[in-house]
This record gives structure tokens, sequence and C-alpha cells, in this order.
């Protein structure tokens, strides 16, 4: 008994130092706060305990971990973002994800579109006229509940909007790919918000 306890002793270290030092690698990569990494190695300790890891790779759920991480500290990083930092399909990362939501029983605060609107305009390079012209569009979405259950990088069709009306030259294609989204998603959010708000 005694070297079976030593035995799963030391396969549980194993499992945390490779999940910490992946947690290591995609930190530098998705350029996140030591704070996040402490939440993500928090959470990733409750799957261990949990024994959810039993039969499945360790860097899904490392993944899933920092992806709860993000959204528990509101840091705008996709599940795309955290798929193509650590090389997992986005899906697997999805599912595990969902598994420790139910399993763990997490509660994760809902993301405010307009960090996500701060990022977006800053990786496609627009004015601040035009954030700000977004920021009121996504206020306005926000009090009539426009905004409620939509994807926050949907939503970055306001800043899409918001070029459009300030006459910035930027296509569909240019912020759906500051985004990670596709230009059919920006299309039809620009859509719905455009005859929403009656803009």
């Amino acid at each position: 008994l005694r070297i079976w306890e030593k035995r799963s002793d030391k396969s549980t270290d194993k499992n945390f130092i490779h999940a910490f030092a992946e947690l290591e690698r995609i930190k530098d990569k998705l350029v996140v706060s030591d704070a996040v990494v402490e939440k993500a190695a928090y959470i990733y300790r409750k799957i261990v305990e949990h024994k959810l890891t039993k039969g499945r790779h360790i860097s899904i759920f490392v993944a899933a971990s920092l992806y709860a991480a993000c959204r528990n500290t509101e840091t705008p990083r996709t599940l795309t973002d955290v798929a193509n930092g650590i090389n997992i399909k986005r899906k697997d990362i999805a599912r595990c994800y969902r598994l420790l939501l139910r399993e763990l029983d997490l509660k994760m605060p809902v993301v405010n579109p307009i960090k996500c609107i701060s990022r977006i305009s800053s990786i496609a390079e627009l004015s601040e006229k035009t954030k700000r012209k977004a920021v009121d569009i996504l206020d306005q979405a926000t009090k009539i509940e426009l905004s409620a259950g939509k994807d926050p990088m949907g939503l970055a069709a306001a800043l899409y909007l918001s070029c459009a009306k300030n006459g910035e030259d930027k296509t569909q294609r240019d912020i759906a790919e500051a985004a990670n989204v596709t230009e059919v998603t920006i299309r039809n959010r620009y859509k719905w918000l455009k005859d929403s708000l009656n803009l």
C-alpha cells in the first residue's frame, strides 16, 4: 500500500509539474497577468482533486482552466485565443470548460462587452472617436437589454457600425480579424444593432 501511495503521489506531482509548466508557456503567448495564472492553477488543482483528469489529456484541462480564469478575472481572452495559444481544438477546450463549470460548480461573471471593444479597437488601430462611439452604441444596446446573452466579441460589430458612422475606412474583414470572429458574425450583428437601435 505504501508503495502504491508513493507512486500515486508521484503521478499527481508529475501531473502538476506538467500542468504548471504548460500554464507558464501559455501565459507568455496570451500576455495574461500572474493573477490570471494563479487563478488557473487554483482551478486546475480543484480539477485534480475531483479526479476529472482521469483518462483525459492534461493540456486540454490546463487550457480550460486558463479560459475559466480569464472569464473569472474579466480578462478579455476568447476560447479561440486560448486554443491558438496551446494549439488544441477550440471545441475540445469548450467541452472541457463546460465539464469543469458543471463539476466544480463555478460561477462566472458576465463579460463586459466594453472591455472587448477596447481590446479590438487597439488591435484594429481605430481612432479614439470611433471607440467612444462604439461604447455609446453598446451602452444603448445594454439599456434595452439587446446585448444580453450575445458573444461579446460578436458585439465588435458595434465598432464596425461606429466606423461607418464616423467615416473611418475599415472593412468588415479588418474588424472580424481583430475580434477573431467571422465576417458573417460582424455582418449579422451589424444589421441587428443598426435595425434594433434605428441607427
